[in-house]
């Protein structure tokens, strides 16, 4: 019987499949350290983004034979470095789109009228200066009309645009690879598809010009937003990242946030996880959630059942 070991769990949907078809699933988490050992007695794992199989733990257990990533990034996984040693490596990109998209838009909201600080702040001074608060956060602004750049247009990004042009917003996009700028859009509880073209800028032209920025890319070595790109945003710019750690130089967001020229910022992603840095999480203009793009029921359960029928058609071949 093939042994999978779901080391950051498995929806139990995906579960039932997965046993149905003749598996054995273990969702008991296994340390990063002693993964080394232990995991020679499973021949598949599942990871979320918390464990990590490097070619260390790859050399180290000879008998597995599959690597599956509940999510859309693989950065946390040595993918070729597997496949050279012939294990297959899955992912599930399409599973946990829209979620992380609609984490996107709770950020965006939350920054543009202040609910980050307001709810720090309203336990603490809202019985004694109400009137305060309240004029400290009567500058909010409306999401419609204003500009997003969307950075990296694959199936996520494609999700942000839809809820963007939704709430009015005009959207710009960038991508490295070439893509098709059209998304559909369904209206109203008739579900009418409109196709809307999306209009292409170079990371140039977004960092200069949109209102709000928004990253979708795979990991870089380089931070894509550090001092200097800051410095030649529009005044006043909303970022976001929901995507992965060090897209965005964050000592360089700290310094950009207390000079006014980036507005706000909202962070599901960090360069130290799981202990982000203290200017970031006690800094009153970032929103903060702790990396759960894809942490919704409904994505969850996508996720299991795309990751268990990858599994499954894997070991039938």
């Amino acid at each position: 019987m093939i042994k999978i070991l779901a080391n950051d769990g498995i929806d139990p949907i995906g579960k039932k499949m997965l046993e149905d078809a003749g598996f054995e699933v273990d969702t008991n988490n296994i340390p990063q350290d002693e993964l080394p050992v232990k995991l020679q007695n499973y021949d598949a794992i599942t990871v979320r983004s918390a464990t990590k199989v490097r070619k260390a733990l790859i050399d180290a257990c000879p008998n597995l034979k599959l690597i599956g990533r509940g999510g859309v990034g693989v950065d946390n996984i040595d993918v070729d470095y597997a496949k050279e040693k012939g294990i297959g490596v899955y992912n599930t990109p399409a599973s946990s789109s829209l979620s992380v998209a609609e984490l996107v838009f709770s950020h965006l909201f939350t920054g543009v009228r202040f609910l980050q600080d307001s709810n720090r702040k309203m336990p603490v001074e809202g019985n004694t200066k109400f009137n305060d608060l309240k004029k400290a956060y009567a500058k909010g602004v409306e999401l419609r009309g204003r500009t997003l750049g969307i950075v990296g247009f694959g199936r996520i990004g494609r999700e942000v645009a839809k809820i963007a042009i939704g709430v009015g917003m005009d959207v710009i996009a960038y991508d490295l690879f070439p893509f098709n700028p059209e998304v559909e859009v369904v209206l109203g509880s008739g579900g009418t598809k409109v196709s809307v073209t999306i209009k292409t800028a170079t990371l140039d032209e977004i960092i200069k010009t949109a209102d709000f920025i928004t990253l979708h890319t795979p990991f870089v070595d380089k931070a894509l937003l550090g001092a200097e790109e800051l410095a030649q945003t529009k005044k006043g710019v909303g970022l976001v990242n929901c995507s992965r750690g060090g897209l965005i130089d964050e000592l360089a967001l700290v310094d950009a946030l207390n000079s006014g020229q980036v507005s706000f910022a909202a962070l599901d992603v960090f360069d130290n996880e799981p202990t982000p840095r203290q200017e970031i999480i006690s800094h009153p203009k970032i929103s903060l959630t702790p990396h759960i793009g894809a942490a919704t029921n409904e994505a969850q359960e996508r996720i299991g059942v795309e990751l268990a029928s990858l599994i499954i058609g894997h070991f039938n071949k």
